[in-house]
């Protein structure tokens, strides 16, 4: 190990994440135990153990226990809305989609600053519905780096069963790993109004999100205007 300031354990953190960017291991794969982990790193089991608590606890990695810790994933069945707080007041659970258009576009000056690009540089567009109990709640727009999504098209978005994320990650090897938001209450726009079935000005909830992959880099920007009659946002605070 290399002489640094930070301590052991989190030097072996900060190495474990750029073996993750690096793709040394894939969102659901198994970690070494902790015991090669230890050996690899010259370090203490305890230490190594104390590393892989701070990836869990921020999400990059899954403590299972008697099975050892896997790296985490959209794909699982426990977390396919890792991202999504809409929860509906009633027992109704899970969403339907419908996918309103995919295309590509020159970024604009607010798209790419918040995506790290240069203005006008290509990105991927893609507007779509969710739908809960037959009937829109969410109407979702989002802008991907074009580089990163080459070959991302409407087909490949129908095609796809499960989360969006979990597509990036199997089809284009990008994981989200975590995310900010900015809430706001908004009136329906005419548009907003006819495709989510609610009258003019009436009251949403835009949510603006911004999602990471390893090392912090932008990868998608996200504003969706969340109906929220018979559902509600929500954010477990520890």
């Amino acid at each position: 190990m290399p002489k640094s300031p930070a301590p052991l354990y989190e030097q072996i953190r900060q190495l474990l994440v750029a073996a993750l960017a690096a793709g040394e291991w894939r969102p659901g794969d198994v970690l070494p135990s902790e015991a090669a982990l230890a050996e690899r790193f010259g370090a203490s089991a305890g230490t190594v153990r104390r590393a892989l608590d701070e990836l869990a606890a921020q999400h990059l990695v899954e403590r299972r226990q008697g099975s050892g810790t896997f790296v985490s994933t959209h794909a699982a069945p426990r977390q396919p809305f890792r991202f999504l707080r809409l929860v509906a007041d009633d027992e109704v659970q899970g969403f339907a989609r419908e996918l309103l258009g995919c295309r590509r576009m020159r970024a604009s000056a607010e798209i790419a600053r918040a995506l790290g690009l240069r203005t006008a540089e290509p990105v991927i567009e893609v507007r779509r519905l969710l739908l809960r109990r037959g009937r829109p709640v969410v109407l979702d727009e989002l802008w991907l780096p074009q580089r990163h999504f080459q070959g991302l098209t409407a087909e490949v978005i129908e095609a796809h069963p499960g989360a969006l994320y979990a597509l990036f990650e199997t089809r284009f090897g990008v994981h989200m790993v975590r995310a900010q938001e900015k809430l706001r209450a908004v009136a329906a726009t005419a548009e907003a109004a006819r495709l989510l079935q609610l009258p003019e000005g009436a009251p949403l909830l835009s949510v603006e999100r911004l999602a990471f992959t390893y090392g912090d880099r932008p990868m998608e920007l996200r504003r969706g205007l969340y109906h929220t009659a018979a559902d509600h946002y929500r954010n477990d605070l520890n």
